[in-house]
């Protein structure tokens, strides 16, 4: 493997509240069947009254209040790899307060813990969102993590409505526990009445909030002296370079291991400005990989396998396309004849567009070009998946066949389903699957300059040398490419001893690499190879110190 819910409140009377994630067994029934809710208790205030909780009169959870209920616990078992894994389920939220204890958001959390563990010291625990902004947790939740995934195709095709979902036998819950955090005005995390959710919506707002959500779960159930992981997707892996460095220097909160899925640390690399050349050549092997799944290449490299046809294009990227990119106007004619035919071999394209485009193309025009002929689009997030636009006049897509054609609406309908029928959780909020309702995002950390996290990372990296950072590449992910995810790499200044902790794998998937089943399977495998590795390196260390 190669890592490189008018709210008011009412007044309990009784048991109204679940169980929180305490470890405290309550008399009478089996909890061990599956979707079983534990044990309920009145929550009381300091003095031992029965403090009112905020539901409506349906008895739905109001989230933006200043008093919320215990989480809500429940029991099951998954089978994964042969083995059965009896766990607990923990949903609710993390309170997000000043240091004079004034609330300010609710942050939305399941938690998956694996049962009959003794020592939690030696048991991993991994904190995982997704990106956007404003996405909620419900992709990798429910398609790669998690115990259950969304049912679709081998490829990633959806079926028809209305879907389903299934347990999740490649779930990375057999090695370590997981914890599921939708930042503020995603999934059911809100800020409290009368505070601004605005005061979270940017890269240093949403590190302090994600960040502190962490660092409170952590010491709320016991998860200091635990192996410590993140995970993060596409957004999410910008946001877990940040937390990285904001954890350590914060709250001395350090990790054993990163995971970056589909990622993107430096903005520039994905910014077609006027201007901004670097996107082209870093986006060159994606194209690529697209027009040779549309069989749009010529036969001789329609021929090759992938990879091979790869390195060919990745290696005229590097060198002959970037220094006719530097020249710029200062090209002869023949240097640039030979990049426009070179561009057209490896793109699909015309050399006629070739010249339009000036040689650089942009990704949401190659979308639209490359499948023109036919009436057909192929997806962003992932270029295996085309559409169809009312006509085939426009310069980009209308819609972007491999999201809102392909993976909303089966999420949607499982997360919904999962949470109230299984997990027993109900809220009176709509659950924001991934929306602009974080809109703008707040940059203010980068005026007049793009956000690049890459040192953020760099510097846990040179703080935590037994940091680990795995990075996870689709090759027809055309949202966040591989090709830029290792230019990133390759000039963020990583010693040789912090290079060796970085590792990479691909994928011949999109941006959500586990919706193709062959890469699902793959990246578990992967998976059990990183987290089997440091508990090895945590062993071998607490030996040698004995």
């Amino acid at each position: 493997m190669t890592f490189i819910k008018n709210k008011r409140c009412v007044a309990i009377a009784g048991v109204l509240s679940f169980l929180a994630l305490n470890g405290m067994a309550q008399p009478g029934g089996n909890r061990q069947q599956q979707g079983q809710a534990a044990a309920v208790i009145p929550p009381t205030d300091s003095k031992g009254s029965v403090v009112a909780l905020p539901v409506d009169p349906t008895g739905y959870i109001v989230s933006n209040s200043p008093n919320i209920p215990p989480p809500v616990v429940t029991k099951h078992s998954v089978t994964i790899k042969g083995q059965v894994i009896n766990y607990t389920a923990t949903t609710g939220y993390l309170q997000l307060k000043n240091e004079d204890g004034k609330p300010k958001a609710n942050i939305f959390f399941t938690a998956y813990t694996k049962d009959g563990v003794s020592d939690k010291s030696k048991r991993p625990i991994t904190y995982t969102f997704n990106g956007g902004p404003g996405s909620s947790s419900v992709w990798l939740h429910m398609g790669l993590l998690g115990p259950k995934r969304v049912v679709m195709t081998d490829k990633g095709d959806v079926l028809p409505p209305p879907y389903s979902y299934v347990n999740n036998e490649y779930s990375w819950l057999d090695k370590t526990d997981l914890v599921f955090l939708d930042p503020v005005t995603t999934g059911y995390s809100r800020a409290v009445t009368g505070e601004n959710d605005k005061q979270f919506h940017g890269y240093v707002e949403d590190l302090q909030s994600m960040g502190d959500a962490i660092q409170l779960f952590s010491t709320k159930y016991d998860r200091w002296n635990s192996p410590k992981f993140l995970a993060g997707e596409s957004y999410g892996t910008t946001r877990a370079a940040g937390l990285s460095d904001y954890l350590q220097s914060r709250h001395k909160f350090y990790l054993n291991g990163i995971v970056l899925i589909s990622s993107i640390l430096n903005m520039q690399t994905a910014r077609f400005d006027v201007g901004n050349d670097y996107p082209f050549p870093l986006f060159l092997p994606t194209y690529t990989a697209t027009a040779w799944y549309h069989k749009k290449l010529p036969a001789d490299l329609q021929q090759k396998d992938l990879k091979s046809v790869l390195k060919e294009v990745e290696d005229f990227a590097t060198e002959e396309y970037n220094i006719a990119l530097l020249k710029g106007s200062e090209l002869t004619g023949q240097e640039y004849e030979n990049i426009v035919n070179k561009l057209s071999r490896y793109t699909g394209l015309t050399k006629e567009y070739i010249r339009q485009t000036n040689l650089r193309i942009d990704i949401h025009k190659f979308d639209k070009e490359l499948r023109r002929t036919e009436g057909l689009t192929v997806g962003r997030l992932d270029s295996r998946f085309t559409g169809r636009d009312y006509n085939d006049v426009g310069v980009t897509p209308e819609f972007d066949p491999s999201n809102t054609g392909t993976i909303s609406g089966p999420y949607a309908a499982a997360i919904n389903h999962y949470v109230k029928a299984e997990l027993k959780y109900n809220n009176d909020l709509p659950y924001e699957i991934l929306g602009g309702r974080v809109n703008p995002w707040n940059y203010n950390n980068v005026q007049n300059r793009y956000l690049n996290v890459a040192e953020d990372l760099r510097s846990a990296m040179a703080n935590n040398p037994h940091l680990k950072v795995w990075v996870l590449c689709g090759y027809y992910d055309l949202a966040t490419p591989y090709f830029a995810a290792e230019y990133t790499f390759n000039t963020m200044g990583l010693r040789p001893e912090q290079r060796k902790n970085v590792n990479f794998t691909y994928y011949e998937a999109g941006h959500m690499i586990y919706i193709h089943k062959p890469s699902l399977i793959q990246t578990k495998i992967d998976a059990d190879k990183l987290y089997d590795e440091v508990t090895k390196e945590i062993n071998s260390a607490i030996v040698k110190s004995r």
